[in-house]
């Protein structure tokens, strides 16, 4: 199963090392930063399952960054907790009304706030807004933003598809499949932070197949994304498969045949 990522936006010290501490041994894959600006650039690249952030920041608030991350399509889908000590009732509706879906005030106690997180991202993805492999957006959030970039000029839709996954797959297994798709998703949003633009939207629409809708130079994109996974997948295979240039497996006659290493085909066309 993999691991669900939070990230915790948070720059009280003795706070953001409990909830590190504390999430990293539940099964979480945390990531902490005390300030505004780290949270919004570790958000576009690496997309979280969910947003832990306090309002009391050293560079903006939690107010404008919870504003910003729903204002952007690379961001937009993720859920979003307010851990603070600001603890009226206007704090409290400026919170939800700017976005987020949840709101703690400190002192927490961490069971109740392990479990709203918990069922916030379950819920995510119940609801088909988030692949629970690469936590990338899915069903009707891609169907949202191919809507939305339709009536407006100049978007691309990148499509890009894993070629000869499903025989990776069948030698290797589903946990060994997972893993490509995530270090793909990874890739995908480093390509775009480098050389798309902040509007820019990524997805995982089906099991071997991603989407960008990009108003940067698509060719550009498509170049440097063939690039960088053409190479760094090589990882994902023994030294004996790189060396041979295939793998070998079983048909459905039982016969063993050659299959080739992954790839990834990339294709650009307007939205």
């Amino acid at each position: 199963m993999s691991l669900h990522t939070l990230l915790v936006v948070e720059d009280d010290p003795d706070t953001a090392n409990l909830l590190q501490l504390y999430f990293s041994g539940h099964g979480y894959s945390v990531q902490v930063t005390p300030r505004g600006e780290d949270a919004l650039s570790s958000a576009r690249k690496q997309a979280p399952d969910l947003v832990l952030l306090d309002i009391i920041l050293p560079d903006m608030d939690g107010f404008t960054v919870c504003k910003e991350l729903r204002q952007s399509p690379r961001t937009s889908h993720i859920p979003i907790i307010f851990l603070t000590e600001k603890n009226t009732r206007s704090d409290r509706v400026a919170g939800l009304g700017v976005g987020a879906q949840d709101y703690i005030t400190k002192p927490f106690d961490m069971e109740e706030l392990r479990l709203r997180v918990q069922n916030l991202i379950a819920r995510a993805e119940r609801e088909n807004l988030l692949d629970p492999r690469t936590s990338l957006p899915t069903g009707r959030l891609i169907d949202e933003q191919l809507r939305r970039a339709s009536t407006q000029p100049g978007w691309q839709v990148v499509e890009c598809r894993i070629e000869a996954f499903r025989p990776f797959v069948d030698l290797n297994g589903f946990a060994a499949g997972d893993d490509v798709l995530k270090f793909t998703s990874r890739l995908l949003l480093e390509v775009v932070e480098q050389f798309g633009t902040p509007e820019d939207f990524t997805g995982h629409p089906a099991n071997d197949t991603f989407l960008i809708l990009t108003r940067a130079e698509a060719g550009t994109l498509a170049a440097k994304l063939r690039e960088r996974f053409n190479s760094e997948v090589q990882a994902h295979y023994s030294f004996t498969d790189r060396e041979q240039g295939h793998i070998l497996i079983r048909d459905s006659e039982g016969k063993t045949i050659q299959a080739p290493l992954m790839t990834l085909n990339v294709t650009a066309r307007a939205a």
